[in-house]
């Protein structure tokens, strides 16, 4: 591989993928860089998990499919399926590289990105595992879903993160099929008695992951109960990225109507694990205790590849302050794309959502290299171009 770039894409899932398309189409020195190899991510998914939008081929129609990353693929055409796996969603991704031969260098761990100072040179130094790559402008893409997090949880070790599991069916074998799981019994300690609820496993969080895990283990027959510090379930919201989404949320009230042992606990943030040898005991803050026959599952969430630069960017609350061609504004040069893209607070989190914001990078990087940034105006005429960002207020939907 040239170890001299025009553009450097870091990461190959979706948002690395989709903005090596929208370059293809322009005559740029580039190259996506992957650690791994293309949908990684989504290849780690377990085995029960699906894609929450789902695929339809309306593209004849002027519609693209809720989660193609081109404007002339549909994962539901491809796929012949409507919610991917992640690993049928990472086939996809890989025909996709295939079919427009993109450079996909993989092997590939970019562990720091160096803005060069100096007056005769501009761009940046990519420091990876390998080597010293130079890149005039950096498209960061490498995702939200990198590195998995338990927060300051206390004995976090003891659980086991969801990112970890390969399936919710194998898993269910690690816990107790005995028929006490699920009741509540008193258990008395130095300051009286606390109530004591016992599950064949619990799982600590209630957003998506949580309840696909708890949905996951109760289908393969173990009694679950889901710890929640806000209680995600139980709120609604126009932007799917705030609360469950509906797939989830119908899949969740099914389950429950049909008598699934699900146990849901709002206002519960856990502060601990400890192991004993009735199993593991899960503490709140609040002094409340569950006490979980299998490792407890942590849905605690991830911290995102920006952790590796974060540095480089400034950070407007918890989202990276980006311009509105999604530069850094505290590194130029430096574009992000992907699921921690945000404007005006709301996060482009979805692949239908962050994959409007592709062509938009790629003509920035086309006009500031000076070539013929024309043949993107096929994403305007196909609808996958988001520039007026005013939609994205927060309470923009009346339904």
């Amino acid at each position: 591989m040239n170890d001299s770039l025009e553009v450097a894409v870091v990461g190959a899932g979706p948002a690395g993928i989709g903005t090596a398309v929208a370059l293809e189409r322009l005559e740029v020195d580039y190259a996506v860089l992957e650690r791994d190899r293309i949908g990684a991510s989504f290849r780690r998914w377990p085995d029960e998990m699906r894609l929450l939008t789902p695929s339809f081929p309306a593209n004849a129609f002027g519609v693209r499919d809720l989660n193609a990353v081109t404007i002339d693929t549909s994962p539901a055409l491809a796929l012949d399926c409507e919610h991917p796996t992640g690993e049928q969603y990472a086939e996809y991704l890989e025909a996709v590289a295939e079919f427009h031969e993109l450079p996909v260098e993989t092997g590939i761990d970019v562990e720091s990105v160096v803005p060069q100072q100096d007056e005769d040179t501009d761009g940046f130094v990519l420091e990876t595992d390998g080597g010293s790559i130079r890149a005039r402008y950096v498209v960061w893409a490498a995702g939200q879903y990198q590195y998995p997090s338990s927060g300051d949880l206390e004995g976090a070790t003891h659980g086991v993160h969801v990112a970890n599991v390969d399936s919710w069916a194998e898993y269910a074998t690690r816990a107790s099929s005995t028929d006490s799981a699920g009741t509540n019994r008193v258990a008395a300690d130095g300051a009286g008695t606390v109530a004591e609820t016992v599950s064949d496993v619990v799982v600590v969080g209630g957003s998506e992951s949580g309840i696909d895990a708890a949905l996951g283990l109760a289908e393969a027959g173990r009694s679950v109960t889901v710890l929640d510090d806000e209680g995600t379930w139980q709120f609604r919201s126009p932007d799917p990225s705030e609360v469950l989404s509906p797939r989830t949320n119908e899949r969740l009230e099914t389950s429950l109507e049909e008598g699934a042992p699900i146990d849901l606990v709002a206002d519960a943030r856990v502060d601990g694990i400890e192991r004993d040898d009735g199993g593991y005991l899960v503490t709140t803050t609040d002094g409340d205790r569950v006490r979980s026959r299998a490792p407890p599952v942590l849905a605690t969430g991830f911290e995102g590849s920006l952790a590796v630069i974060d540095d480089l960017f400034a950070f407007d609350g918890e989202f990276p302050d980006l311009t509105d061609r999604d530069e850094s504004t505290e590194t130029p040069g430096l574009f992000l794309a992907g699921p921690q893209v945000a404007h005006n607070g709301q996060q482009f989190c979805f692949i239908y959502k962050f994959r409007q914001r592709f062509a938009v990078v790629a003509e920035e990087l086309g006009e500031r290299l000076g070539v013929e940034t024309g043949p993107l105006e096929a994403y305007r005429e196909k609808r996958m171009v988001l520039e007026e960002l005013e939609c994205c207020e927060p309470d923009y939907c009346d339904c």
